[in-house]
């Protein structure tokens, strides 16, 4: 099973599920066996854990309540605002509370609630210290009856601090106390206590607010009625020093008289302008016939008739003169008359210039009269507006104090109604009960905990130590970690360390699996061989103990069951062939076949059982590369291709020497053995890769020694090797 998932490159890749599947499974023995041992012990240290009770108890804060008179100014609480509750909250949690409820229930005292320890002993830290001499060590003090009830009450208050979990309910005015300790009715008694503490505590610090209220405003008002006095006392000095009835009306005369002044002052300085004007012009005149020319003069009324008169005298002489004589008593008439005109009009000019002068100073003298009279007036009113201000600023003196003392005295009328009338912003909703089973600890939560995360964590060290596994196990390992195909699976079976496994196993019919195995790796060999009449199969492996000459001398029984077979020991280091099969060992083999020493009859050993033929390495030479290089051995595997169908090499390691590669180079196939989950990867690829550099084709991989109790892979090939056994037996009794 494999799920596919695309990361940001938009490349595909494949997390094989199964995969970790599989290592779960064969893991799984060891991972419940963690999780059990560790569920164990879990469970003994929670059964061995304290049981606590938890108790609660609801309390309504009335936000909003109903003011009997309105004095919040008062007490300074603002009961509507949005960080009310907020604060109650912290009040609750706060360390005078709980101060108050171990007092209250002298908790320091309770050794339910505080386990009695050696308060007067030495702290931790100083014991750590007096095991350390090198570190300055403090003087020991010995404390008093009194400063150890101290500090068993800070320790009490302490722990119920610790003890108490206060909560707001959201979008309501409940608050909920809830207390844990190891006893059932301790909790409740203590919650329900604290709620109680909290409502006390309220009603007091209000009857504290009113009384010191109250005490203010006595204070106050007798400093504001001696103000008051005082400011009374100087208003009516002032009435009775300047002797003002109505000072508001004087006032208003001396303003309107001041006005009129002035209009007055203003009208005649205008006349006075006009007649110093006409009064200089007549005094700049040096003749009367200036002055007459003047507009002042000639626009004057009188002078205007007399001008007249002298104008009809002058018509009339003009007239008689045309008519009479000189001496013509008419004419005489006419021009004594307009003498008489002009003299008239010579006398009317000169009191009008005389009438001028004196408007004149007579206009001087009224303006300087009005400036008189309207300085004075100015100076009335100055007086009286300063009167009239001090007199205001009396009265509002006065009317403050008033003010100020009626309203202290109405606070403190409302205060001392209020004294007896105390209300509290909370009450119990529902009170706290002793709990009947403990809230902490959940036992079968914690022990379902802890087996679920040793499951889990059991799953992460088996996929864990499978990743920092190097060795191969699995078909897929083969594939992906080597890059080369599984030809066939040999089973591990069980025999005694340190000894060799019992050389006829492949005909025992109680170890039919890996009978069955060594077929399966002869057919894959014959598949990949079908177009090769003869056959020279050699088998290596990257280190010693891997199995590989248990693998060759059984792959040999196996292919001796088809046709004629030889195994050939050429391992001239370490032979093993010889020594599996209890050949004495002086009996020459290859080595002395290809110095020539001996025969080819002389060196051949037959099994009886098997049928095939065997060839031991022979004498050990000191130099067995060099001989497996000389072309006397590459001849001894021409010769032994037309004898034999099958030729099956054991060779050296290739990460000891570099035997099989000379050895490959006269062979057929080449078969890598390897131990499962044993050798390192990285250690197998260097081998391998050994073989591709000089240009050697392997044919595949036999994954040997394969443990089918923890393989998934090999448990689902012994599954079908029992199957096959099975139906072998039945249709051999048929």
């Amino acid at each position: 099973m494999a799920v596919q998932i695309t990361d940001n490159n938009e490349t595909n890749e494949l997390i094989d599920l199964g995969y970790y599947f599989n290592i779960i499974k064969r893991y799984s023995f060891r991972i419940i066996a963690l999780s059990l041992a560790f569920t164990l012990l879990v469970a003994v240290l929670v059964l061995r854990m304290t049981p606590l009770y938890t108790s609660s108890t609801t309390l309504l804060i009335e936000s909003d309540k109903t003011n009997v008179v309105s004095i919040e100014e008062v007490y300074g609480i603002d009961t509507k605002s949005k960080d009310y509750m907020a604060t109650q909250y912290e009040i609750l949690k706060s360390r005078q509370i709980a101060e108050k409820t171990v007092e209250g229930l002298s908790l320091y005292n309770n050794d339910i609630f505080m386990p009695v320890v050696e308060v007067n002993g030495p702290s931790l830290l100083s014991r750590v210290k007096a095991m350390l001499p090198f570190l300055p060590q403090a003087e020991p003090t010995t404390l008093t009856d009194l400063e150890l009830l101290e500090r068993k009450k800070r320790r009490a208050v302490s722990l119920l601090m610790r003890a108490t979990d206060v909560s707001m309910m959201k979008n309501t005015q409940l608050m909920r106390i809830s207390v844990t300790t190891e006893s059932a009715s301790l909790s409740a008694l203590i919650a329900n206590t604290i709620a109680d503490v909290y409502i006390e505590s309220y009603l007091q610090a209000k009857v504290d607010m009113t009384a010191k209220a109250t005490s203010f405003l006595t204070d106050s008002i007798e400093g504001l009625k001696g103000k008051l006095d005082i400011a009374e006392r100087n208003l009516a000095r002032f009435y009775e020093t300047n002797q003002v009835v109505n000072i508001d009306g004087v006032v208003g005369l001396a303003s309107d008289e001041l006005e009129r002044l002035n209009i007055q002052l203003s009208e005649a300085q205008i006349e006075l302008k006009l007649n110093e004007v006409i009064y200089s012009q007549i005094k700049d005149s040096k003749a009367l016939s200036d002055v007459a020319r003047l507009p002042e003069v000639l626009n004057h009324p009188a002078v205007q008739d007399v001008r007249r008169d002298e104008g009809k005298a002058l018509a009339k002489v003009s007239e008689l003169r045309n008519v009479y004589g000189p001496k013509h008593p008419k004419m005489i008439a006419a021009n004594s008359e307009l003498t008489a005109i002009r003299d008239t009009l010579s006398i009317q000019i000169n009191d009008l210039i005389s009438s001028i002068t004196t408007q004149y100073e007579s206009s001087k003298e009224k303006v300087k009269r009005l400036e008189s009279e309207v300085n004075a007036s100015k100076a009335a009113f100055r007086s009286l507006s300063e009167l009239d201000n001090q007199r205001k600023a009396l009265e509002r003196d006065v009317d403050i104090n008033q003010q100020l003392y009626n309203s202290f005295f109405t606070r403190l009328k409302e205060t001392d109604e209020l004294g007896g009338f105390e209300t509290a912003n909370a009450r119990v909703l529902d009170s706290a009960l002793p709990p009947g089973m403990p809230s902490k600890p959940n036992k079968k939560l914690f022990i379902a905990i802890a087996f679920v995360f040793s499951v889990a964590f059991g799953v992460f060290l088996a996929i864990l130590l499978e990743a920092l596994n190097s060795g191969i196990r699995s078909v897929e390992d083969v594939e992906r970690k080597l890059g080369q195909r599984m030809l066939g699976l040999i089973p591990w079976l069980h025999h005694k360390k340190k000894t060799d496994l019992p050389i006829r196993s492949f005909f025992d019919g109680k170890k039919h699996q890996f009978s069955e195995s060594v077929r399966t790796l002869r057919t894959s060999l014959s598949l990949l061989n079908l177009d090769k009449e003869q056959q020279v199969i050699m088998l290596t492996s990257s280190v010693p103990k891997e199995g590989k000459t248990t693998v060759s001398i059984n792959l040999a029984f196996a292919l001796g069951q088809l046709d004629k077979t030889i195994l050939i020991d050429a391992d001239l280091r370490r032979p093993s062939v010889g020594r599996q099969f209890n050949i004495p060992s002086y009996q020459p083999g290859v080595a002395n076949l290809i110095l020539k020493s001996h025969t080819f009859d002389e060196c051949l050993v037959q099994d009886e059982e098997s049928k095939i033929d065997i060839l031991t390495a022979g004498t050990i030479p000191s130099n067995p590369q060099e001989l497996l290089s000389d072309k006397g051995f590459d001849l001894l595997i021409q010769d032994l291709k037309t004898k034999y169908k099958y030729v099956v090499i054991d060779t050296a390691p290739t990460q000891a020497v570099s035997d099989s590669m000379v050895i490959a180079n006269s062979c057929d196939s080449v078969i890598y053995v390897v131990r499962a989950d044993s050798t390192s990867d990285k250690v197998i690829n260097s081998g391998i890769s050994r073989f591709l550099q000089v240009g050697h084709r392997l044919d595949g991989v036999v994954l040997n020694q394969v443990n089918l109790k923890k393989s998934d892979v090999a448990q689902r090939y012994a599954g079908f090797y029992d199957q096959y056994e099975y139906t072998s037996h039945k249709d051999g009794e048929k």
